[in-house]
């Protein structure tokens, strides 16, 4: 049997013993072309229009810029102080912790007991003869930052802040304080005994805590 070409490269692919059924493979094969399936897309999900929206350039100094310092009107409990009643007010940049602690103080004495009288109930507990409020306590913590995240001790580091809160608490009179939370406690003016500058991760950020007791004028009467 005669081979042509395309019967000589199915025997060398296939192997020699292909050679007796070539008529009948060659008669398959042209029945299936006869029959040609559809093509198949590369990826079975058609691509879809995105919703991807045109970026914006970003300046490289915008990245590197902190937080902006919080405005009054936008804290809930801002926190001012002052020197004098009504002398310029320092509004703490961003809104603090505040802690207000009360404490009244009695004065109690224990009276003698006794047991098994007839128609006489124990006496138990002691007798408080008098009352009065000790100071409120205030423990403020908050955190001053600088207006770049990083860079040099003058570029990044809130000097300023820092300087003009060391003023106020540094000062050796009672400070006039307008936060609503003390202002309904009926503190205006407190007593700083302790604050500090605790070490603060970031190159830009510094917190500080402040302790303080309140304060209240009076008039004393000397005899």
């Amino acid at each position: 049997m005669a081979l042509n070409n395309q019967q000589i490269l199915y025997a060398s692919l296939l192997g020699s013993g292909i050679v007796k059924s070539l008529p009948r493979f060659e008669v398959i094969q042209n029945e299936l072309q006869k029959h040609v399936l559809p093509g198949l897309p590369l990826f079975p999900v058609q691509p879809q229009a995105n919703n991807v929206q045109k970026g914006q350039a970003i300046e490289p100094f915008a990245t590197n810029q902190a937080p902006a310092p919080i405005p009054e009107d936008k804290q809930f409990f801002p926190l001012s102080f002052s020197l004098t009643e009504n002398g310029e007010k320092f509004l703490l940049p961003y809104e603090t912790m505040i802690n207000i602690g009360g404490k009244n103080i009695l004065v109690r004495r224990n009276v003698a007991k006794w047991k098994d009288v007839p128609g006489v109930a124990e006496i138990e507990g002691t007798v408080k003869e008098r009352f009065s409020r000790d100071d409120y306590t205030i423990e403020i913590t908050g955190v001053l930052i600088g207006s770049l995240l990083t860079g040099s001790l003058a570029d990044c580091y809130p000097i300023n802040d820092f300087i003009k809160l060391k003023e106020y608490l540094t000062a050796a009179k009672a400070l006039y304080v307008w936060c609503e939370p003390l202002q309904l406690t009926g503190i205006n003016r407190i007593a700083v005994e302790d604050f500090s500058w605790p070490f603060t991760k970031g190159e830009n950020v510094q917190a500080y805590t402040i302790k303080a007791y309140s304060d209240k004028s009076f008039n004393l009467i000397l005899t």
